[in-house]
Parts: C-alpha cells; structure tokens; sequence
C-alpha cells in the first residue's frame, strides 16, 4: 500500500516536471464537460455517466518517448532506486502457496482490474516497447542473456508475451546486444573418402 502510494505521488510529480497535464478530460453523454484530477469526479454528473476511477484508468495512451524519459527521471529513482521494477513486488494469493502461473492480464476494458496489478501494469508510464532499452534490460539476466521468468519478475501474462516480442525486436535491431554460440564442426565427418 505504501509502496503504491509512492508511486502514485512519483508519477504525479513526473507529470508535473514534464508538463504533462495532471488531469483528464471526459466529455460524457449528456455533453457537459467533466476535468477530474487525482480526486473523485464532479459531483454534478449523473448516475448513467461512465466514472472511472482516474488511478485505475489506463485508457491514455502514452508515448514510447514520455516512458525513455520517465526511467531517466527523478521521479522514476525516487520510487524504483537502482533496483529494476518487479524486484519490490509481491503477488497477493490466497493460501500459502502461491499460484505456479501469473494472472492472464492486469487491465481489462481500459481499467485495472486487480488489487494488486502486475510491475509493468501498475505504473503507467512502464512501456514495454523495442526503443525502450532500460527497460527491457531489467527483464533479461545479466549473467545468461536470457529472459528472466515471469514467475520471477511477477508479470502478468498479456506483459509477458509483449516483452518477449519487444525483446526479439530489440535483438533484431540492434537494441540489445547479444552473443550466438559458437559451435566447432569436424569436418572429417563430411569429406569424400574416394
């Protein structure tokens, strides 16, 4: 809970460093206009409106540009420090032990719909994205190359699966170094013995 609240209060400060707007604009059915902010909506509007609960709503799309910038941001070290983003999370599960795979997705319809959504999904401005190199390096081991399990990092599957498409893309592009095996054939085997 503490930790959430940090990072609600990190990307609010990031919105404001980078001149972001802070709140949204919703233009509901019966046409009036409605600015919310971190807070509840206007109390004037009417039951049949759609409210969304402004730090569940993920319907904004954000930038790959906006996200290269948050990691490089105060904001960003202030909630994160030097360690990579799934390191401080843990997963709610009923019983004592916990589930063998992550939940399919943490948004649905544009909203959060989990207590207690996956590192990647709980902070807005975390794209996972072939540009955004930092990011897709917290998921790949330092000491293999490889891609580190979500049962390690926590992500939900939906992130899974576009980080495993981003990371490819990286390599494809050059993004991302890597090494190839080098593998020593004997030719012996191959030549005519005529």
């Amino acid at each position: 809970m503490f930790l959430n609240t940090i990072r609600t209060l990190s990307s609010t400060l990031f919105k404001t460093s980078s001149g972001l707007s802070i709140g949204n604009h919703i233009v509901p059915k019966n046409g009036r206009n409605v600015y919310t902010n971190m807070v509840k909506y206007n109390e004037l509007s009417t039951k049949d409106e759609m409210q969304r609960d402004s730090l569940k709503d993920r319907s904004t799309v954000i930038p790959v540009e906006t996200s290269i910038e948050y990691l490089k941001s105060d904001a960003y070290k202030s909630t994160y420090g030097n360690n990579p983003v799934w390191k401080e999370y843990r997963r709610n599960h009923k019983g004592s032990i916990p589930p063998k795979k992550t939940r399919k997705m943490c948004i649905r319809s544009d909203m959060i719909a989990t207590g207690n959504p996956c590192p990647v999904c709980r902070d807005e401005y975390l794209i996972l994205d072939y540009r955004n190199v930092d990011l897709l390096k917290q998921f790949i081991s330092p000491y293999s190359g490889k891609l580190l399990s979500y049962k390690l990092t926590g992500i939900c599957q939906k992130q899974h699966e576009k980080l495993i498409v981003a990371i490819k893309k990286a390599k494809d592009w050059g993004f991302i170094k890597f090494d190839l095996p080098i593998k020593h054939y004997n030719y012996d085997e191959f030549k005519n013995l005529n």
